[in-house]
């Protein structure tokens, strides 16, 4: 028997993957073995190192919110691989592939890809990847992409933050929070960050000219106008972030309690009265976003922080600690063991 036909006929190479078939809780997720993915001609192919879990997933896991089941499938998942934020390597690309090379240390948001980033390889479109800081791990690079984009198209492109303006940052310790408080900051303006008594001195070791503990302190009742208030997981009535508002104030709320995103969805025109307005923000992957946010990190402006850390095995767990609602900055699942980690590269 040639070489060639010993090759072909190998068969399919298998890879581990996280996989559920039905919605439900974190028990429902499983450690199992998949074919490893073949890029098409317009894919890369990642050697995933690590992965960072967000809200999305925890919505696509559980089916908690009525809108996943219209999207994801109504009785029982479409895809069956969570994982959106993904860091790694490139080990193959297609053929017609113009921006990376084998080699390449890459991250991303894959959730406009069907998600997939809970596996030790995943084939994605080559814009949804920007190369890798190099003077972060591939682990905070998992840290970066939906969290970061998401506070960045929140203050940017929604609120449209200017230098010198009073900024309030309301859940400012979880994932989206962490990076708001620094991405205000960059752009110049007075943040005061809202968040829990034991997040308080990681609100302000991240830059936050005033934090206020909302277990001793109201911010709608202490008299103080915000220019923009970016409320990450907001859950306080609407009414107490008007009232917070300067006369021309935005405000922009990404994700919380659905009954209150529908309320800015459904009422937000006619909530916005007398200058003041208020937004949902749905962020969308952007791969020029990323670009932007890694070469803050490489300048040293921008770092993310990490809460926890599991090895894929153990990535029920991390799932239950996320579905706690009490993460400080962000819960990442990593392919290896401690021992086994690959360095940043």
């Amino acid at each position: 028997m040639s070489k060639e036909q010993t090759t072909v006929n190998k068969g399919p190479e298998f890879v581990k993957a996280i996989v559920y078939t039905q919605y439900g809780t974190p028990n429902v997720l499983s450690l199992q073995e998949i074919e490893k993915p073949t890029p098409t001609d317009t894919q890369v192919l990642v050697q995933v190192h690590a992965t960072s879990l967000n809200q999305a997933d925890w919505h696509l896991l559980t089916a908690d919110v009525f809108p996943t089941r219209l999207m994801g499938g109504f009785l029982k998942p479409k895809q069956h691989i969570l994982g959106a934020d993904i860091s790694g390597r490139v080990q193959a690309i297609g053929t017609n592939v113009k921006q990376f090379q084998a080699g390449d240390a890459v991250f991303g948001d894959i959730s406009g890809h069907r998600f997939g980033g809970l596996a030790e390889y995943v084939a994605v479109p080559e814009n949804l990847l920007a190369l890798k800081p190099k003077n972060i791990s591939f682990e905070q690079a998992a840290a970066i992409p939906m969290a970061g984009v998401t506070a960045l198209q929140g203050l940017r492109d929604h609120g449209h933050i200017q230098a010198g303006q009073n900024v309030l940052i309301y859940g400012a310790s979880g994932g989206v929070g962490t990076f708001a408080v620094q991405i205000a900051k960059l752009f110049g303006a007075h943040v005061t960050a809202v968040c829990s008594t034991r997040n308080v001195e990681q609100a302000r070791t991240l830059g936050a000219d005033r934090v206020l503990d909302y277990t001793t302190q109201d911010f709608a009742q202490s008299g103080d106008q915000y220019d923009l208030i970016l409320a990450a997981n907001g859950y306080r009535p609407l009414a107490a972030y008007q009232r917070a508002l300067k006369p021309n104030g935005t405000f922009v709320l990404s994700g919380g309690a659905l009954k209150q995103i529908f309320q800015v969805m459904l009422l937000g025109p006619s909530l916005s009265r007398g200058g003041k307005t208020l937004k949902n923000l749905i962020a969308q992957p952007s791969q020029t976003d990323l670009q932007f946010l890694a070469a803050q990190m490489e300048a040293g402006k921008l770092s993310p922080v990490i809460d926890r850390r599991y090895p894929l095995r153990e990535t029920a767990e991390a799932f239950r600690y996320l579905g706690q609602g009490h993460a400080r900055g962000k819960v990442i699942v990593t392919m290896q063991d401690t021992a086994e980690r690959i360095s940043n590269g």
